[in-house]
């Protein structure tokens, strides 16, 4: 089963302890152009330049974003702006946080280390998403030309008694390496885990366990490339080649501080839409209740999530009406989504309103689906009903929360759901710890 071993990563050296918050950002692929420019002014050494730098007119094959970031990377590391941990560790990460679900504020917690890249059909770590050439030819070109891996992997182990948690928290050093407080409010500490027993004790319980990809779909497969590129260079023996791991970030999935949050989808805009035409249509499918349009946002929640407890609910809500009306599926129309799919999926919130509204009601083709210029995707309710009301978008429909049982569900079947089904709430920081890649290194416990 699962392979994990601690590693001597690169971390922000200590004098930067006070301005952490201000070197980490979110992963590459949620940070629109005005943030990344955000991230390129608030500091200097922001890990924004390694994981998303910028492009300039007249780059070429020697000059671009990718080897600017490895020459970055380079200067980082002579100038000990980056120092490497002393010996092989676990690292314990903690983030406080508010979950903007109405619930109290939780903590996640969750360990760094480095994991065995496996075979696709291993089902040892095993993918819930589908993923797309383009953006893993481009997180290929910055690993080609770093030789690292620049942000972890979240991933999701079963551990119901929460024994590798509980063990690594046990074998802390007393003072964190890092402790702050980042820009949207998480508080975060990580401590480095160096007792030989408790690294022991995680590698022989990981051992039996499959590991669920919940946020990384594209950096995973970028590895494995990479990791085959680097054996037909350098062999495949020693096993314990460098090159051969992957950083991840692992949580329990049993665990209370675990959120997944909704991704409600906005629709840019639908030819020819009619309400009254689309309502009329959707009473195959649905029960209707239209709501008053003055309701609050916490009240809109709180409805969707009770009609959803043992049912699929949406909330609709389009630009020329201030209504809101409750769409709640009606008894045996799942079987109406198709014969081609697993009865796991069939369970899915997302598949539902994807094959029964957008497919069969509203027109739009499977490629269509997956068009950014089409399906816009937030997890605010609020910032949705904005969205709509000053004529950004022509619609909403709010979901609810993708269960992380569905998750184990359908990835347990070998199969994949639609992109953007589940949001692991928050992301897990880029920066706080890389993965240098030297090809003659070989991953040790000591």
């Amino acid at each position: 089963m699962a392979e994990v071993l601690p590693f001597r990563g690169w971390v922000y050296n200590r004098i930067f302890s006070k301005e952490m918050h201000r070197l980490l950002t979110p992963p590459y692929d949620v940070i629109c152009p005005e943030e990344q420019d955000y991230y390129h002014k608030i500091h200097p050494y922001n890990i924004i330049r390694l994981i998303l730098g910028k492009k300039k007119r007249g780059d070429t094959d020697w000059d671009n974003q990718y080897t600017r970031a490895a020459d970055c990377l380079q200067r980082w590391i002579s100038d000990e702006t980056f120092i490497r941990l002393k010996a092989p560790r676990f690292l314990l990460y903690s983030v406080r946080y508010d979950p903007l679900n109405g619930e109290s504020q939780k903590i996640r917690w969750g360990f760094l280390c480095l994991v065995r890249i496996e075979e696709e059909d291993s089902k040892i770590i095993i993918p819930h998403e589908r993923t797309f050439s383009a953006y893993k030819q481009d997180r290929l070109k910055l690993m080609k030309a770093c030789n690292a891996q620049l942000s972890p992997i979240f991933g999701l182990y079963e551990d119901r008694e929460d024994l590798i948690l509980s063990s690594l928290k046990r074998g802390i050093l007393d003072e964190p390496l890092f402790k702050f407080r980042y820009l949207d409010g998480t508080e975060h500490m990580v401590w480095e885990v160096e007792d030989r027993e408790t690294i022991e004790y995680v590698i022989e319980m990981m051992n039996d366990k499959k590991i669920f990809i919940a946020d990384g779909h594209h950096r995973y497969e970028t590895a494995r490339i990479y990791r085959n590129m680097m054996v037909t260079r350098f062999g495949s023996k020693p096993k314990e080649r460098a090159y051969n791991f992957v950083m991840f970030y692992l949580c329990n999935m049993y665990q209370e501080g675990l959120t997944i949050l909704p991704a409600h989808r906005l629709i840019k805009s639908c030819s020819g839409f009619s309400l009254s035409r689309f309502l009329e249509d959707i009473k195959r499918y649905f029960f209707i209740k239209t709501l008053s349009e003055d309701i609050n946002h916490e009240r809109l929640q709180m409805i969707l999530s009770e009609a959803g407890r043992d049912n699929t609910a949406f909330i609709f809500h389009f630009k020329d009406d201030k209504r809101f009306f409750l769409l709640t599926l009606r008894e045996g129309k799942r079987e109406e989504m198709g014969n081609d799919l697993h009865p796991s999926l069939k369970r899915l919130d997302v598949l539902v309103l994807s094959r029964l509204i957008f497919q069969k009601v509203l027109g739009f083709s499977k490629g269509d689906l997956d068009d950014e210029k089409i399906f816009h995707y937030k997890s605010n309710i609020s910032q949705c009903i904005k969205s709509v009301r000053n004529g950004h978008y022509d619609m909403v429909f709010m979901l609810n929360p993708t269960k992380i049982e569905h998750v184990k569900e359908v990835t347990s079947n070998s199969l994949i759901m639609p992109r953007k089904t589940t949001f692991f709430y928050p992301k897990v920081l880029t920066g706080i710890v890389i993965n240098k890649i030297n090809p003659y290194e070989t991953i040790k416990i000591s």
